[in-house]
């Protein structure tokens, strides 16, 4: 007796604070790794991308590449932290975990942050689709933007702001936010993450022939610090990298689905290294291309160089390519921020997806007010 309780006192001082993983309960079948590659990554991708230059024109190369290597590595252990909670408990949603760790409270907080989070990104995306699409007025004085829709055709009804998103919205977004499972998206998010590549493809190209006319002047391998705002520029630039890495609130929909918390490990270390990659190739090829006049958003620099018909078909491949990425990230947040919001408003329900009146009504409320926001939100502001 006196041995055994000195082997599990033994035992119990060597053992891991957090236990090694165990299989997860899956609805259906099992979904594949490389499907939750797609969807992590394009849950990763989104906006953001196209501020990733303006933070190597601050940083300098050379710092800005540790930093998307360390916020990298951060992204994948915090959410290896939390598939190990996960595990641990009874629950199978970010704010269940947060519940069982900090109760009642720290799960409505982490509810809050979410859905405001995701609702104000799926807003922010339409207004960008419909500026690329039906264009915007950019200055105080109401110089006109043009969209791609107006170039091509002129102004009429049918491609203004409100039409072009409602259109975009019934025929592009609809039948993707109606999925009940997350696996179901892996073929858009796939097409999502081709998008990026070609994006990177695009920036190659052009820096490449800019260096060959010797149009672009050698980047900066460390920050230029001249005063004081230079120094506090810096400031700025890391909160752009950490908020390009966001993907937590896609943790546990995606992971759920794979059955094998070891499998969404693999997925995520993956994604994150794709994503990386894909960051600093846009970042430096983005700086060597557009040097010191590359602007916070580096869309606007395409806009400005669009003078040739090269240029402009260029800028026009860009623009659409990127709207387009960004209809394919919509609904993996919206999957997102209808889960949570579920759960908020009715927690002892059973799950939203066995549900498919509550799931089709939240599904189209959503859709509603964040169209209803896009179109209202510009009007108000330009």
């Amino acid at each position: 007796m006196k041995t055994s309780a000195t082997n599990k006192a033994g035992l119990g001082a060597a053992a891991p604070l957090l236990p090694k993983l165990k299989p997860l309960p899956t609805e259906g079948r099992a979904a594949s790794v490389a499907g939750a590659v797609f969807n992590v990554s394009t849950s990763i991708i989104g906006a953001g991308i196209m501020s990733i230059p303006a933070t190597l024109k601050v940083l300098g190369v050379i710092p800005a590449f540790v930093s998307i290597v360390m916020v990298a590595v951060l992204a994948d252990v915090s959410s290896e932290f939390l598939m190990r909670f996960t595990n641990c408990g009874e629950s199978k949603t970010y704010a269940g975990v947060m519940y069982e760790s900090f109760g009642r409270l720290g799960s409505v907080a982490v509810q809050i942050c979410v859905m405001v989070s995701t609702f104000g990104c799926l807003i922010i995306y339409l207004i960008i689709i419909g500026d690329v699409l039906s264009g915007s007025q950019l200055d105080g004085d109401g110089a006109a933007h043009l969209g791609i829709l107006e170039e091509w055709f002129g102004i009429y009804w049918w491609n203004s702001r409100a039409f072009a998103l409602l259109f975009v919205l019934v025929f592009v977004l609809l039948p993707l936010v109606l999925f009940q499972r997350v696996e179901s998206l892996r073929f858009s998010s796939a097409v999502s993450v081709l998008l990026a590549v070609v994006f990177v493809g695009i920036c190659f190209a052009m820096a490449i022939s800019a260096l060959l006319e010797g149009k672009t002047r050698r980047p900066r391998l460390v920050p230029q610090l001249d005063n004081g705002a230079s120094f506090f520029n810096l400031f700025t630039a890391i909160p752009v990298i950490v908020t390009a890495f966001t993907f937590h609130f896609n943790v546990h929909p995606i992971a759920m689905e794979l059955g094998k918390p070891a499998d969404m490990a693999v997925a995520v270390k993956i994604s994150l290294l794709l994503c990386a990659a894909i960051y600093f190739a846009v970042g430096i090829f983005g700086y060597i291309l557009f040097g010191d006049s590359l602007m916070a958003d580096m869309l606007v620099n395409f806009d400005q160089n669009s003078y040739s018909a090269v240029g402009s078909l260029l800028n026009d491949v860009v623009r659409l390519s990127y709207a387009l990425h960004l209809m394919l990230v919509f609904p993996l947040l919206n999957f997102s921020l209808r889960a949570n919001i579920d759960e908020f408003l009715f927690p002892k329900k059973p799950p939203l997806a066995t549900d498919k009146r509550r799931f089709v009504a939240l599904t189209l409320i959503l859709l509603v007010c964040s169209y209803l926001a896009a179109v209202a939100i510009p009007n108000i502001c330009y």
